[in-house]
């Protein structure tokens, strides 16, 4: 499975949504993902790919990673994993 469709799916798990109703630019407050969820989608992708996130629970706004939209997230996470190797 790759980053895009993983992340897809652990979104869609914290919204109770299927995953074809998360988009590119679905932002995780239009899916219904409050803070908790936001916390808790944040864990569920570091164990997934294996990486640390640079998230600022307190203030996500802050944070180096972007959390804007579905797309960005994908996108960090890449790059987080581009960074590892």
């Amino acid at each position: 499975m790759n980053v895009k469709d993983k992340v897809i799916e652990i979104i869609a798990e914290q919204a109770v949504l299927d995953p074809s109703d998360v988009t590119m630019d679905s932002t995780l407050e239009s899916l219904g993902i409050d803070s908790l969820g936001l916390v808790e989608s944040i864990f569920s992708i570091e164990e997934a790919f294996d990486i640390s996130v640079p998230f600022n629970a307190n203030e996500p706004t802050q944070s180096e990673f972007d959390i804007s939209s579905v797309a960005s997230i994908i996108a960090g996470i890449e790059t987080l994993k581009a960074q590892q190797s």
